[in-house]
């Protein structure tokens, strides 16, 4: 007890104290600021892209879709459509339109990558909806194709065909070809709908996943066909009205051909 009484009352007592307590506040405010620090620093760095957003869609996009997304006569409302049916839409150029017309066609894109994240934003914060998915959700490599392919007969060859050519719709309206599109935009697409195109909310991730990934393997130049020329992959309606008509020509050939050896056989 003595030598702890004489310790306190050493001269350095004080100042030991002191470095023991400012190592301590030191720790603390390490373990503890850095992360109110980002989080302060994302909030502002999203209020900014709402804000850079929000400039941006009153330039281009309010005429048609009104004032703070509300919709007009021109343009549906975009509250709650989210921030992936933007990352779609104006990413493959659908947005802003060319000109109107029964859909909105692909094109080369108005705006840079950052300023279609800014647009998305402002979107997303008008309402809750689908967000700009990450990679990993829509990398092919981890689909099944083989299970992507059941599914995509079963919801989307109807309009796509077999192996996602593209087709004539009704109205004017088509199909779009789905080689060479960004996995990204099929997933967001699946997501969020465009157009005649439904979306498609009873489909889980890794459906998506593995509908990519089949499209990937039959789109691939390396992949063949096993049933030889596809005729455009139209599917069996087509192929079966190309080989009847071209099967009835043949028959007709060949009848008419007979006839004449016959003829002239009689002839002789």
């Amino acid at each position: 007890m003595k030598k702890l009484t004489a310790r306190r009352r050493h001269p350095l007592a004080a100042f030991v104290v002191l470095l023991l307590a400012l190592a301590a506040t030191g720790g603390l405010y390490t373990a503890l600021a850095p992360a109110d620090e980002a989080q302060a620093g994302s909030n502002s760095a999203q209020s900014l892209a709402i804000e850079e957003g929000k400039k941006l869609y009153d330039l281009g996009c309010s005429s048609c879709h009104g004032d703070g997304g509300q919709g007009g006569s021109d343009g549906p409302s975009l509250v709650g459509v989210g921030a992936a049916s933007v990352d779609f839409q104006v990413g493959t150029g659908r947005m802003p339109l060319q000109q109107p017309g029964p859909q909105a066609e692909e094109k080369p894109t108005s705006y840079t990558q950052a300023e279609i994240d800014q647009l998305a934003a402002y979107i997303a914060s008008l309402g809750p909806g689908p967000s700009v998915p990450e990679e990993s959700a829509y990398d092919p490599a981890d689909g099944d194709a083989a299970h992507g392919g059941e599914l995509f007969r079963t919801n989307c060859s109807q309009c796509h065909n077999f192996t996602g050519e593209g087709g004539a719709l009704t109205a004017g309206k088509e199909a779009p070809n789905l080689h060479d599109v960004d996995p990204r935009y099929m997933y967001e697409v699946m997501m969020t709908g465009s157009g005649s195109m439904p979306s498609f909310p009873a489909l889980s991730d890794q459906d998506r996943r593995d509908i990519i990934a089949w499209l990937e393997e039959v789109n691939t130049s390396e992949s063949a066909s096993p049933g030889g020329f596809t005729l455009g992959g139209y599917g069996p309606v087509g192929e079966g009205l190309f080989a009847w008509t071209f099967g009835v020509v043949f028959l007709v050939g060949c009848a008419v051909w007979i006839g004449a050896r016959s003829a002239k056989a009689r002839k002789s």
